[in-house]
């Protein structure tokens, strides 16, 4: 990760400001184009081949939500950029795959940029992807890095005229947009969250060492959550303050919902840290307390073995002159002396709770 960052900043070095340098892995083949154009009565789904094809959009009385798929192609980026009249800083950052969420008024549109996190169906991994938002008074246009989000519900509701999406703006639009990918933060704190209460129950009941490289991972789950979050909360909180003509005041009061969401997500975060933070600390000290006892028992076996040991080292020496090696039962009493010996200190080591 250390190394793509590295990457990316060589690739801006020397450049002017608003050059376009996709500083992300090209994760489609072609990028690909899609128009929900829709108003209280109609509903178009299109596929479009290139930008200008969406310059239509601009004239009609209805919303139009243009999707793009795909950002490796900078050129295709710009001819966007060429139709909607679009800053060249806003299409850096577009590109610029490794940006915090932040929200930006240029005027006659404003941008939004925010990290979708899902969990990937067939890796079961969890995915950061960068999405960029352009906020019109008539469109909205979207740009993801890869197929596949949180938004097919929003897309379901377009298309059945489910509750109040087909009359509203595309302000509402956007906001619904923001609202299903901090639903889906929920989705994931909660999935984070039952998979730590498991990993504490482990850790207290054997505390096996399997664990630990799951709590780890569930640790860096959570930063990238923490590091999407935290931002999120600031730009919704500029889209509920802004005084842009392009958010109704109709559509304040689902914005200032989803700032409250944002900070629940945020407290989840916290608390599922600790949580983490706590099962670490836990299996550490299961495995020193573990350490701790095998260390004792070794300990009272070398303390026992320690005078039995001198005795036969005593008696284990070569000189002519010891009486005792010359005694009928010495042999004998050696043993009941050695044995005398070890079962007082058992004896001692009982009484004195260390067994």
């Amino acid at each position: 990760m250390a190394k793509s960052r590295r990457g990316h900043s060589k690739k801006h070095i020397g450049l002017p400001p608003g050059t376009l340098v996709y500083t992300g892995e090209k994760k489609v083949e072609k990028p690909s184009i899609t128009v929900l154009d829709y108003d209280e009565a109609h509903c178009r789904e299109i596929t479009a081949k290139d930008a200008p094809d969406c310059r239509a959009f601009l004239a009609k009385d209805t919303v139009s939500w243009i999707n793009v798929t795909g950002l490796h192609d900078t050129d295709l980026l710009q001819r966007f950029g060429d139709v909607f009249s679009l800053h060249p800083l806003l299409l850096e950052g577009i590109v610029n795959t490794g940006q915090r969420p932040k929200m930006e008024d240029y005027g006659d549109y404003l941008f939004n940029l925010l990290k979708m996190i899902y969990r990937n169906p067939d890796s079961a991994e969890l995915v950061t992807e960068q999405v960029s938002m352009i906020l019109g008074s008539k469109f909205l246009l979207s740009f993801q890095e890869v197929e596949g989000d949180v938004f097919g519900v929003i897309r379901e509701r377009i298309r059945t005229a489910g509750g109040r999406i087909r009359k509203a703006r595309a302000d509402y639009l956007a906001y619904c947009l923001i609202d299903a990918i901090v639903d889906n933060y929920f989705l994931i704190l909660e999935e984070v969250g039952d998979r730590t209460e498991n990993l504490q129950e482990q850790v207290l009941d054997r505390g096996d060492p399997t664990t630990l490289p799951e709590i780890h991972a569930l640790k860096r789950e959570m930063i990238f959550l923490r590091k999407s979050t935290w931002p999120l909360r600031e730009l919704v909180s500029a889209m509920e303050k802004s005084e842009s003509p392009l958010i109704q005041r109709t559509t304040i009061p689902y914005l200032r919902d989803v700032y409250e969401h944002t900070i629940q997500v945020i407290d989840g975060v916290e608390s599922t840290r600790d949580s983490l933070s706590g099962a670490l600390d836990i299996y550490m000290t299961t495995v020193s307390n573990r350490m701790n006892e095998v260390m004792k028992v070794l300990t009272i076996i070398a303390t026992i073995f320690i005078p039995l040991t001198f005795i036969a080292g005593v008696y284990g020496m070569n000189f002519q002159h010891m009486p005792e090696l010359k005694w009928r039962c010495g042999y004998a009493a050696v043993w009941l002396l050695m044995l005398a010996v070890a079962f007082g200190m058992y004896v001692f080591f009982r009484r004195r709770k260390w067994l």
